[in-house]
């Protein structure tokens, strides 16, 4: 995994979210389940949301998508759930009037999860030993003293 740059940032951002359908329908099968992998990719366009997975089960959703600074994951599922939902639901009036007479595709809630190169236990690690190497650092420096 790279990183991203742009004029201000340096960033590497990934993210797993999953996703389910309101009453946790078993509505993702064919031809629906092509249908809404299109939809969310072309909403990805769409946004700048690069979707790097999708996987789309019958009754839930897994994607990786790989963020950027100015967006939250929440956001992201803001933008992805409503439109989606919105785009199925003109493909497939039929489905929202037998599965989902409410008008919502998806439940309010969702999983997420951050996605790095390093184990949590890495990074704490690193945290942990700042001081220490930054006071390595100050005792080897050769700095003139202000009063000799």
């Amino acid at each position: 995994m790279e990183l991203q740059r742009n004029s201000h940032h340096v960033y590497r951002l990934m993210y797993h979210f999953v996703c389910v359908p309101k009453y946790r329908r078993k509505v993702f099968t064919e031809p629906y389940r092509e249908t809404l992998k299109s939809i969310i990719y072309k909403i990805g366009y769409d946004y700048e949301i690069y979707i790097v997975e999708l996987e789309i089960s019958v009754d839930h959703i897994h994607m990786v998508v790989r963020g950027v600074p100015k967006m939250s994951p929440s956001d992201v599922m803001q933008i992805l759930k409503s439109i989606s939902a919105r785009q199925f639901f003109k493909f497939y009036p039929e489905i929202k009037r037998r599965y989902f007479w409410g008008g919502k595709l998806w439940t309010q809630s969702y999983f997420v999860e951050t996605i790095g190169n390093a184990t949590e236990e890495v990074i704490r690690k690193y945290v942990q030993d700042q001081l220490v190497e930054l006071d390595k650092k100050e005792k080897s420096a050769d700095q003139l003293g202000l009063f000799k």
